[in-house]
This record gives C-alpha cells, structure tokens and sequence, in this order.
C-alpha cells in the first residue's frame, strides 16, 4: 500500500448554514478529530466516502444507514468542535486495510 495522501484538516460542515463536505466520490478513508484537544473521535471508510460521510449526523441532518446513534448525536452535540481530513484509496479493500491500520494506531473514542 502506498502512503495515503491526506487533505488539510477542516472543520465539519453545518448542513443547517449550507456550508458542504469535500471528500472523495470512490474509496477511501476519513478521519474525525476535536479541535479543541486533538483527540480522535472516529476514523472510517467507504467506497464512496463522500455518500458515507453524510450519515454521521442524525437524521434529518445526515442521510444513509449507521448502527452507532451515539456516534451521530455526539457528532451533532459537538459539531462546532469536530474536523474532518479524508484521503482517496485506489479499493475498498484499500481503504479498509488503510482504515484498520489506523484505528490500532490512533485508538479512537468511537
């Protein structure tokens, strides 16, 4: 695997002031943080990163299927403290080789 190439840090968008998501459209990997503290909330794939980011906020927010509610409200309670940085994966299999690799070396809160 190659080493990823990372976009800068953003803060995460607030869909209720318009402002929009820049990530990936195919494969890869995203990665949340507190700017506050620096500490990791979430690190995850998809092969449509874009698509898969839109669910980590509740619904009517966000949009799509996820099994971790207490991800999405925490998200949503803190949003003006969360930043986002994504990088593209050639596959799927890609990015959850890259996605895996990253949890064990970042212990995320989530």
């Amino acid at each position: 695997m190659t080493e990823p190439v990372w976009q800068e840090w953003r803060a995460f968008p607030d869909p209720t002031k318009g402002e929009f998501l820049t990530a990936p459209f195919g494969a890869g990997v995203y990665w949340l943080r507190d700017s506050t503290n620096g500490e990791n909330i979430y690190i995850g794939e998809g092969s449509h990163v874009a698509q898969r980011m839109t669910s980590l906020l509740p619904a009517p927010l966000g949009h799509g299927t996820r099994n971790n509610t207490p991800l999405r409200e925490y998200v949503l309670a803190d949003l003006a403290h969360i930043e986002y940085r994504t990088t593209a994966c050639p596959s799927k299999a890609d990015a959850l080789g890259l996605e895996a690799l990253l949890i064990a070396e970042n212990t995320p809160r989530f």
